[in-house]
Protein backbone atom coordinates (compact mmCIF):
# COMPACT_ATOMS: atom_id res chain seq x y z
CA UNK A 1 0.00 0.00 0.00
CA UNK A 2 1.31 3.44 -0.96
CA UNK A 3 0.89 6.04 1.79
CA UNK A 4 1.56 9.78 1.69
CA UNK A 5 2.38 11.37 5.05
CA UNK A 6 1.98 15.08 5.68
CA UNK A 7 1.15 17.46 8.55
CA UNK A 8 0.92 21.10 9.61
CA UNK A 9 3.64 21.00 12.28
CA UNK A 10 6.41 20.96 9.68
CA UNK A 11 8.61 18.29 8.17
CA UNK A 12 10.87 18.13 11.25
CA UNK A 13 8.00 17.45 13.66
CA UNK A 14 8.47 14.50 15.98
CA UNK A 15 4.98 13.07 15.41
CA UNK A 16 5.46 12.89 11.66
CA UNK A 17 8.82 11.17 11.94
CA UNK A 18 7.66 8.65 14.53
CA UNK A 19 4.73 7.65 12.33
CA UNK A 20 7.04 7.41 9.31
CA UNK A 21 9.40 5.06 11.15
CA UNK A 22 6.50 2.83 12.17
CA UNK A 23 4.73 2.72 8.80
CA UNK A 24 7.74 2.19 6.57
CA UNK A 25 8.19 -1.28 8.11
CA UNK A 26 5.00 -2.48 6.38
CA UNK A 27 4.10 0.07 3.70
CA UNK A 28 5.60 2.16 0.92
CA UNK A 29 5.68 5.59 2.56
CA UNK A 30 6.33 9.03 1.05
CA UNK A 31 6.62 12.26 3.04
CA UNK A 32 5.71 15.74 1.81
CA UNK A 33 5.22 18.37 4.52
CA UNK A 34 5.61 22.12 5.10
CA UNK A 35 9.18 23.28 5.67
CA UNK A 36 8.00 25.16 8.79
CA UNK A 37 5.04 25.00 11.15
CA UNK A 38 1.73 25.94 9.52
CA UNK A 39 -0.69 25.34 12.37
CA UNK A 40 -4.18 26.92 12.24
CA UNK A 41 -3.74 27.91 8.60
CA UNK A 42 -6.88 26.09 7.51
CA UNK A 43 -7.30 25.14 3.87
CA UNK A 44 -5.22 27.96 2.40
CA UNK A 45 -3.38 27.33 -0.86
CA UNK A 46 -0.59 29.36 -2.46
CA UNK A 47 -1.51 31.20 -5.67
CA UNK A 48 0.53 34.41 -5.68
CA UNK A 49 4.05 32.95 -5.82
CA UNK A 50 5.85 29.75 -6.85
CA UNK A 51 6.39 26.94 -4.39
CA UNK A 52 9.91 25.84 -3.48
CA UNK A 53 10.54 22.16 -2.83
CA UNK A 54 13.57 20.66 -1.11
CA UNK A 55 14.72 17.10 -0.50
CA UNK A 56 15.13 16.38 3.20
CA UNK A 57 17.53 13.81 4.65
CA UNK A 58 17.65 12.27 8.13
CA UNK A 59 20.64 10.25 9.29
CA UNK A 60 22.11 10.73 5.79
CA UNK A 61 19.14 8.93 4.21
CA UNK A 62 16.42 10.48 2.05
CA UNK A 63 13.34 11.20 4.17
CA UNK A 64 10.95 13.27 2.06
CA UNK A 65 10.18 16.62 0.48
CA UNK A 66 9.58 19.94 2.22
CA UNK A 67 7.41 22.64 0.66
CA UNK A 68 7.44 26.34 1.53
CA UNK A 69 3.67 26.37 1.45
CA UNK A 70 0.60 25.14 3.30
CA UNK A 71 -0.51 21.61 4.23
CA UNK A 72 -3.02 21.64 1.37
CA UNK A 73 -0.23 22.76 -1.00
CA UNK A 74 1.83 19.77 0.12
CA UNK A 75 -0.90 17.29 -0.73
CA UNK A 76 -1.67 18.92 -4.07
CA UNK A 77 1.91 19.09 -5.28
CA UNK A 78 2.83 15.65 -3.98
CA UNK A 79 -0.07 13.97 -5.78
CA UNK A 80 0.13 16.06 -8.96
CA UNK A 81 3.90 16.46 -9.41
CA UNK A 82 6.29 14.85 -6.95
CA UNK A 83 5.13 11.26 -6.57
CA UNK A 84 5.55 8.85 -9.43
CA UNK A 85 2.55 6.82 -8.30
CA UNK A 86 -0.71 8.05 -6.82
CA UNK A 87 -0.96 7.31 -3.08
CA UNK A 88 -3.66 4.91 -1.94
CA UNK A 89 -3.98 6.58 1.46
CA UNK A 90 -3.07 9.99 2.89
CA UNK A 91 -2.35 10.45 6.59
CA UNK A 92 -1.95 13.92 8.10
CA UNK A 93 -0.16 13.80 11.46
CA UNK A 94 0.54 12.76 14.06
CA UNK A 95 -0.35 16.29 15.14
CA UNK A 96 0.95 17.85 18.36
CA UNK A 97 -2.26 18.82 20.15
CA UNK A 98 -5.97 18.07 19.64
CA UNK A 99 -8.19 18.95 16.70
CA UNK A 100 -11.64 18.95 18.27
CA UNK A 101 -14.84 20.92 17.96
CA UNK A 102 -14.60 24.22 16.11
CA UNK A 103 -10.82 23.90 15.88
CA UNK A 104 -11.42 21.63 12.90
CA UNK A 105 -12.25 24.69 10.80
CA UNK A 106 -8.82 26.22 11.44
CA UNK A 107 -6.76 23.06 11.44
CA UNK A 108 -4.04 22.62 8.84
CA UNK A 109 -3.85 18.96 9.86
CA UNK A 110 -7.50 18.35 8.99
CA UNK A 111 -7.26 20.51 5.86
CA UNK A 112 -4.43 18.38 4.47
CA UNK A 113 -6.65 15.31 4.84
CA UNK A 114 -9.57 17.24 3.34
CA UNK A 115 -7.46 18.02 0.28
CA UNK A 116 -6.72 14.34 -0.11
CA UNK A 117 -10.44 13.60 0.03
CA UNK A 118 -11.12 16.26 -2.61
CA UNK A 119 -8.59 14.50 -4.83
CA UNK A 120 -10.45 11.23 -4.35
CA UNK A 121 -7.90 9.59 -2.05
CA UNK A 122 -8.92 8.04 1.29
CA UNK A 123 -7.52 10.33 3.99
CA UNK A 124 -7.07 10.47 7.76
CA UNK A 125 -6.11 13.29 10.13
CA UNK A 126 -4.50 12.08 13.36
CA UNK A 127 -3.83 14.13 16.51
CA UNK A 128 -2.39 13.37 19.94
CA UNK A 129 -4.28 15.49 22.45
CA UNK A 130 -1.34 17.14 24.21
CA UNK A 131 1.14 19.93 23.50
CA UNK A 132 3.87 18.61 25.76
CA UNK A 133 5.42 15.37 27.04
CA UNK A 134 4.67 13.66 23.76
CA UNK A 135 4.77 9.89 23.45
CA UNK A 136 3.62 8.81 20.01
CA UNK A 137 4.13 5.07 20.42
CA UNK A 138 0.53 4.07 21.09
CA UNK A 139 -0.86 6.60 18.59
CA UNK A 140 1.38 5.18 15.86
CA UNK A 141 0.33 1.63 16.77
CA UNK A 142 -3.33 2.61 16.57
CA UNK A 143 -2.85 4.20 13.14
CA UNK A 144 -1.27 0.97 11.90
CA UNK A 145 -4.29 -1.02 13.10
CA UNK A 146 -6.63 1.47 11.39
CA UNK A 147 -4.77 1.12 8.10
CA UNK A 148 -5.23 -2.65 8.07
CA UNK A 149 -9.00 -2.26 8.48
CA UNK A 150 -9.22 0.58 5.95
CA UNK A 151 -7.27 -1.52 3.46
CA UNK A 152 -10.00 -4.18 3.68
CA UNK A 153 -13.13 -2.04 3.97
CA UNK A 154 -12.16 1.40 2.64
CA UNK A 155 -13.53 4.82 3.64
CA UNK A 156 -16.81 6.14 2.18
CA UNK A 157 -16.07 8.36 -0.82
CA UNK A 158 -16.08 12.05 0.06
CA UNK A 159 -15.43 11.34 3.75
CA UNK A 160 -12.26 11.79 5.79
CA UNK A 161 -11.63 10.53 9.30
CA UNK A 162 -10.54 12.93 12.03
CA UNK A 163 -8.85 10.88 14.74
CA UNK A 164 -7.97 12.23 18.18
CA UNK A 165 -6.06 10.04 20.61
CA UNK A 166 -5.90 10.81 24.36
CA UNK A 167 -2.40 11.42 25.66
CA UNK A 168 -2.50 8.72 28.31
CA UNK A 169 -1.01 5.27 28.70
CA UNK A 170 -2.57 2.51 26.60
CA UNK A 171 -3.87 0.86 29.77
CA UNK A 172 -5.97 3.96 30.53
CA UNK A 173 -7.63 4.14 27.10
CA UNK A 174 -11.23 3.04 27.58
CA UNK A 175 -12.01 2.27 23.95
CA UNK A 176 -12.83 3.83 20.58
CA UNK A 177 -15.88 5.99 19.84
CA UNK A 178 -17.33 7.10 16.51
CA UNK A 179 -18.19 10.71 17.27
CA UNK A 180 -19.69 13.90 15.92
CA UNK A 181 -18.03 17.29 15.94
CA UNK A 182 -18.54 19.29 19.11
CA UNK A 183 -18.41 23.07 19.37
CA UNK A 184 -15.82 25.20 21.11
CA UNK A 185 -15.70 28.89 21.90
CA UNK A 186 -12.56 30.87 22.63
CA UNK A 187 -12.25 33.96 24.76
CA UNK A 188 -9.83 35.79 22.50
CA UNK A 189 -7.71 38.83 23.18
CA UNK A 190 -5.27 40.83 21.09
CA UNK A 191 -2.33 42.01 23.17
CA UNK A 192 -0.89 45.27 21.88
CA UNK A 193 2.84 45.97 22.08
CA UNK A 194 5.30 48.36 20.49
CA UNK A 195 8.50 47.53 18.65
CA UNK A 196 11.76 49.48 19.24
CA UNK A 197 10.69 52.04 16.63
CA UNK A 198 7.37 52.72 18.30
CA UNK A 199 5.22 50.80 15.81
CA UNK A 200 2.32 48.83 17.23
CA UNK A 201 1.89 45.10 16.77
CA UNK A 202 -0.58 42.61 18.15
CA UNK A 203 -0.43 39.04 19.49
CA UNK A 204 -3.60 36.93 19.46
CA UNK A 205 -4.09 34.97 22.67
CA UNK A 206 -7.03 33.15 24.16
CA UNK A 207 -8.34 30.12 25.96
CA UNK A 208 -11.34 27.85 25.71
CA UNK A 209 -14.18 29.54 27.54
CA UNK A 210 -17.13 27.28 26.78
CA UNK A 211 -17.66 23.94 25.10
CA UNK A 212 -20.73 22.26 23.69
CA UNK A 213 -19.92 18.64 24.37
CA UNK A 214 -23.03 16.46 24.20
CA UNK A 215 -22.79 12.71 24.56
CA UNK A 216 -21.27 11.28 21.41
CA UNK A 217 -19.17 14.37 20.64
CA UNK A 218 -15.43 14.31 19.96
CA UNK A 219 -14.72 16.52 23.00
CA UNK A 220 -16.74 14.32 25.36
CA UNK A 221 -15.00 11.20 24.06
CA UNK A 222 -11.52 12.60 24.74
CA UNK A 223 -12.55 13.74 28.22
CA UNK A 224 -13.67 10.18 28.89
CA UNK A 225 -10.32 8.78 27.66
CA UNK A 226 -11.79 7.33 24.46
CA UNK A 227 -10.16 7.56 21.05
CA UNK A 228 -12.42 9.77 18.94
CA UNK A 229 -13.00 9.04 15.23
CA UNK A 230 -15.17 11.65 13.54
CA UNK A 231 -16.21 11.21 9.89
CA UNK A 232 -16.07 14.60 8.15
CA UNK A 233 -17.02 15.86 4.70
CA UNK A 234 -16.13 19.01 2.79
CA UNK A 235 -19.74 19.76 1.77
CA UNK A 236 -20.57 22.68 4.10
CA UNK A 237 -24.15 23.07 2.87
CA UNK A 238 -26.75 23.47 5.60
CA UNK A 239 -29.31 21.24 3.92
CA UNK A 240 -31.90 21.72 6.68
CA UNK A 241 -31.91 25.49 6.14
CA UNK A 242 -32.76 25.32 2.43
CA UNK A 243 -36.51 24.84 2.95
CA UNK A 244 -36.67 27.71 5.46
CA UNK A 245 -34.81 30.04 3.11
CA UNK A 246 -37.14 29.17 0.23
CA UNK A 247 -39.96 30.73 2.25
CA UNK A 248 -38.13 34.07 2.24
CA UNK A 249 -38.56 34.33 -1.55
CA UNK A 250 -35.26 35.89 -2.61
CA UNK A 251 -36.36 35.88 -6.27
CA UNK A 252 -36.48 39.04 -8.37
CA UNK A 253 -39.74 40.97 -8.12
Amino acid sequence: MRILLTNDDGINAEGLYELYLRLRKSFKVSVCAPEAEKSAIGHAITLNRPLKIKKVYKNKKFYGHSVDGTPADCVKIAVRSILRQRPQLIISGINHGPNLGSDIMYSGTVSAATEGTILGIPSIAVSLTTYENHNFDFAADFVCSMIKKIKKKGIPRGTLLNVNIPSVKKSRIRGVMLTKQGKSFYQEEFIRRNDPRGNSYYWLTGKVKWLTKPAGSDIKAIEGRYISITPLQFDLTDHKAIDDLKKMNFGLS
